[in-house]
Protein backbone atom coordinates (compact mmCIF):
# COMPACT_ATOMS: atom_id res chain seq x y z
CA UNK A 1 0.00 0.00 0.00
CA UNK A 2 0.98 3.43 -0.93
CA UNK A 3 1.73 6.12 1.51
CA UNK A 4 -0.35 8.73 2.18
CA UNK A 5 2.03 10.98 0.42
CA UNK A 6 1.73 9.51 -2.63
CA UNK A 7 -2.00 9.10 -2.53
CA UNK A 8 -2.84 12.11 -2.43
CA UNK A 9 0.07 13.46 -4.98
CA UNK A 10 -1.18 10.66 -7.34
CA UNK A 11 -5.44 12.05 -6.96
CA UNK A 12 -4.35 15.33 -7.24
CA UNK A 13 -2.42 14.32 -10.52
CA UNK A 14 -5.22 12.42 -11.55
CA UNK A 15 -7.80 15.41 -11.30
CA UNK A 16 -5.28 17.58 -13.16
CA UNK A 17 -4.63 20.17 -10.16
CA UNK A 18 -1.98 22.41 -9.63
CA UNK A 19 -0.31 22.35 -5.96
CA UNK A 20 -1.65 26.40 -6.47
CA UNK A 21 -4.76 25.54 -7.42
CA UNK A 22 -5.40 23.25 -4.42
CA UNK A 23 -3.56 25.68 -2.23
CA UNK A 24 -6.26 28.57 -3.42
CA UNK A 25 -9.33 25.72 -3.24
CA UNK A 26 -8.35 24.59 0.33
CA UNK A 27 -7.06 27.81 1.70
CA UNK A 28 -3.77 25.72 2.42
CA UNK A 29 -0.28 27.23 1.88
CA UNK A 30 1.48 25.89 -1.42
CA UNK A 31 4.49 25.00 0.62
CA UNK A 32 2.24 22.92 3.70
CA UNK A 33 0.33 20.75 0.47
CA UNK A 34 3.90 20.36 -1.13
CA UNK A 35 5.20 18.95 1.79
CA UNK A 36 2.36 16.77 2.31
CA UNK A 37 2.90 15.28 -0.82
CA UNK A 38 6.62 14.73 0.11
CA UNK A 39 5.91 12.93 3.27
CA UNK A 40 7.72 15.81 4.84
CA UNK A 41 5.93 16.36 8.31
CA UNK A 42 8.60 17.87 10.42
CA UNK A 43 7.38 21.00 8.43
CA UNK A 44 4.63 21.54 10.75
CA UNK A 45 4.69 22.20 14.12
CA UNK A 46 1.96 19.51 15.57
CA UNK A 47 0.04 16.86 14.46
CA UNK A 48 -3.18 18.44 14.78
CA UNK A 49 -2.48 20.75 11.87
CA UNK A 50 -1.08 17.69 9.66
CA UNK A 51 -4.11 15.39 10.45
CA UNK A 52 -6.71 18.77 9.85
CA UNK A 53 -4.77 19.27 6.37
CA UNK A 54 -4.87 16.30 4.97
CA UNK A 55 -8.40 15.68 5.78
CA UNK A 56 -9.42 18.94 4.21
CA UNK A 57 -6.67 17.97 1.30
CA UNK A 58 -8.60 14.27 0.67
CA UNK A 59 -12.41 15.56 0.89
CA UNK A 60 -11.23 17.91 -1.92
CA UNK A 61 -9.93 15.13 -3.55
CA UNK A 62 -12.67 12.86 -2.70
CA UNK A 63 -10.35 10.61 -1.00
CA UNK A 64 -11.63 7.38 1.63
CA UNK A 65 -10.98 9.93 4.29
CA UNK A 66 -11.31 7.96 7.12
CA UNK A 67 -8.52 5.14 5.81
CA UNK A 68 -6.23 8.13 4.95
CA UNK A 69 -6.63 9.27 8.20
CA UNK A 70 -6.09 5.84 9.80
CA UNK A 71 -3.17 5.36 7.35
CA UNK A 72 -2.02 8.75 8.88
CA UNK A 73 -2.13 8.28 12.11
CA UNK A 74 -0.02 4.68 11.71
CA UNK A 75 2.74 6.88 9.54
CA UNK A 76 2.61 9.93 12.34
CA UNK A 77 3.23 7.07 14.56
CA UNK A 78 6.09 5.83 13.13
CA UNK A 79 8.15 9.36 13.35
CA UNK A 80 9.83 10.55 16.42
CA UNK A 81 8.60 13.98 16.76
CA UNK A 82 4.97 12.91 16.73
CA UNK A 83 4.68 9.30 18.37
CA UNK A 84 2.97 10.90 21.15
CA UNK A 85 0.28 13.17 21.30
CA UNK A 86 1.00 15.95 23.77
CA UNK A 87 -0.67 15.89 27.40
CA UNK A 88 -3.47 17.28 27.57
CA UNK A 89 -5.49 16.45 30.47
CA UNK A 90 -6.47 19.09 32.94
CA UNK A 91 -3.98 17.14 35.75
CA UNK A 92 -0.91 18.63 33.96
CA UNK A 93 0.03 21.99 32.82
CA UNK A 94 -0.32 25.63 34.15
CA UNK A 95 -3.24 27.37 35.44
CA UNK A 96 -3.57 29.10 31.38
CA UNK A 97 -3.57 25.69 29.95
CA UNK A 98 -6.04 24.06 32.04
CA UNK A 99 -7.97 27.20 31.58
CA UNK A 100 -7.76 26.78 27.83
CA UNK A 101 -8.72 23.15 28.13
CA UNK A 102 -11.85 24.08 29.83
CA UNK A 103 -12.76 26.72 27.25
CA UNK A 104 -11.71 24.44 24.50
CA UNK A 105 -14.95 22.22 25.54
CA UNK A 106 -17.53 25.16 25.69
CA UNK A 107 -20.50 24.91 22.98
CA UNK A 108 -20.15 29.21 22.00
CA UNK A 109 -23.31 28.78 20.76
CA UNK A 110 -25.43 27.72 23.38
CA UNK A 111 -23.48 30.29 25.73
CA UNK A 112 -23.88 32.77 23.36
CA UNK A 113 -28.02 32.40 23.51
CA UNK A 114 -26.83 32.22 27.73
CA UNK A 115 -25.13 35.06 27.81
CA UNK A 116 -28.01 36.73 25.49
CA UNK A 117 -30.39 35.93 28.36
CA UNK A 118 -28.72 36.84 31.37
CA UNK A 119 -28.45 40.22 29.62
CA UNK A 120 -32.08 40.73 28.47
CA UNK A 121 -32.80 39.59 32.16
CA UNK A 122 -30.40 42.32 33.40
CA UNK A 123 -32.28 45.00 31.35
CA UNK A 124 -35.27 43.86 32.84
CA UNK A 125 -34.35 44.00 36.39
CA UNK A 126 -32.43 47.87 35.83
CA UNK A 127 -35.58 48.61 34.58
CA UNK A 128 -37.57 47.77 37.28
CA UNK A 129 -34.98 48.83 39.46
CA UNK A 130 -35.80 52.17 38.34
CA UNK A 131 -39.01 52.35 37.44
CA UNK A 132 -39.83 51.91 41.57
CA UNK A 133 -37.71 54.43 42.04
CA UNK A 134 -39.57 57.16 44.14
CA UNK A 135 -39.67 60.71 41.91
CA UNK A 136 -37.57 63.50 42.52
CA UNK A 137 -39.26 65.66 45.24
CA UNK A 138 -38.70 69.49 45.61
CA UNK A 139 -35.67 70.37 48.16
CA UNK A 140 -37.19 73.19 48.83
CA UNK A 141 -40.81 72.78 49.09
CA UNK A 142 -42.41 75.91 51.07
CA UNK A 143 -40.17 78.44 49.60
CA UNK A 144 -42.54 80.44 47.25
CA UNK A 145 -41.53 81.55 44.00
CA UNK A 146 -40.11 84.78 43.06
CA UNK A 147 -39.33 87.23 40.49
CA UNK A 148 -36.71 88.40 39.71
CA UNK A 149 -37.09 92.46 39.26
CA UNK A 150 -34.58 94.40 38.10
CA UNK A 151 -33.40 98.16 39.18
CA UNK A 152 -32.84 100.73 37.39
CA UNK A 153 -30.28 103.00 37.89
CA UNK A 154 -28.77 105.78 36.19
CA UNK A 155 -25.17 104.93 34.93
CA UNK A 156 -26.69 100.93 34.18
CA UNK A 157 -27.06 101.53 30.50
CA UNK A 158 -25.23 103.06 28.05
CA UNK A 159 -26.97 105.82 25.59
CA UNK A 160 -27.83 104.85 22.18
CA UNK A 161 -25.32 106.04 19.85
CA UNK A 162 -26.83 108.84 17.81
CA UNK A 163 -28.73 110.05 20.27
CA UNK A 164 -27.84 112.75 22.82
Amino acid sequence: MSTVAEQLRHAREARNLSVQEVAEITKIRGDHIRALEEGNFDVFSAPVYIRGFVRTYSSLLKLNVPEIMSGLDAELGQTRKFSEPPPLSAEQGSLVDKLMLQLSKVDWQKAAIVLAVLVLLAAIAVGVVLSRRPAKTDAAPKVKPALYQQKKASGDTLPLPGSK
